[in-house]
């Protein structure tokens, strides 16, 4: 999706890529898009590129070649995706897992980790029905796992953290916009964190 030429006069100063991660459910896809246009930049889904490729639900996959069969996917799409100019990638939510994918995100543009609690996440998500994480017993309890497994890492590679609480896709949009016309190349950058 081509984004629109975006109206400020500093759209220069924005980073030329910015990549955004996350869990499952942080708004990631949704933030992206609206990003995207503001910025007048490209946006790209890494699972939907991976779905593109492959022709099939990324749920598919899983169930095919498991999880490990589809990280190699997903490392693949990243070496390719970070390489294009002027875009907004929405990443997967385990892509941090892999210390390739932290070096190449973290090489190639600037890194908003999208933060949400698990009592949001799970709000967002229990009725998509295309989570292969989520199908098991307790899907609360598995985000809450997944939440304390990444954090850490999402943190480690990011230059700005964005709590997204409850805020509109259009608001945390101009939020983002606005840390983004202050990021500096190298900086890491906290917004201040509401409690969980």
């Amino acid at each position: 999706m081509r984004g629109e030429q975006p109206s400020s006069a500093g759209a220069g100063r924005f980073p030329e890529n910015i990549f955004l991660i996350g869990l499952m459910g942080a708004g990631k896809t949704s933030v992206g898009r609206l990003l995207a246009r503001r910025l007048g930049k490209t946006f790209h889904d890494c699972d939907h590129e991976i779905e593109r490729a492959t022709g099939v639900k990324v749920s598919v996959i899983f169930e095919i070649e498991g999880e490990a069969g589809f990280r190699s996917r997903e490392t693949k799409a990243l070496a390719e995706l970070v390489k294009r100019r002027n875009i907004v990638l929405a990443t997967g939510g385990g892509a941090i897992l892999s210390a390739e994918n932290r070096r190449l995100l973290a090489d190639h543009g600037a890194v908003v980790y999208l933060r949400a609690a698990p009592a949001d996440l799970w709000n967002r998500t229990r009725h998509d029905k295309n989570r292969p994480l989520l199908k098991t017993a307790d899907p609360q309890v598995r985000l809450r796992e997944l939440y304390e497994e990444r954090d850490p890492l999402y943190r480690a590679v990011a230059n700005i953290v964005v709590d997204t609480g409850q805020q509109s896709v259009g608001s945390l949009a101009h939020r983002l916009e606005q840390q983004l016309l202050r990021h500096q190349p190298g900086a890491r950058e906290r917004a201040p964190l509401r409690a969980s």
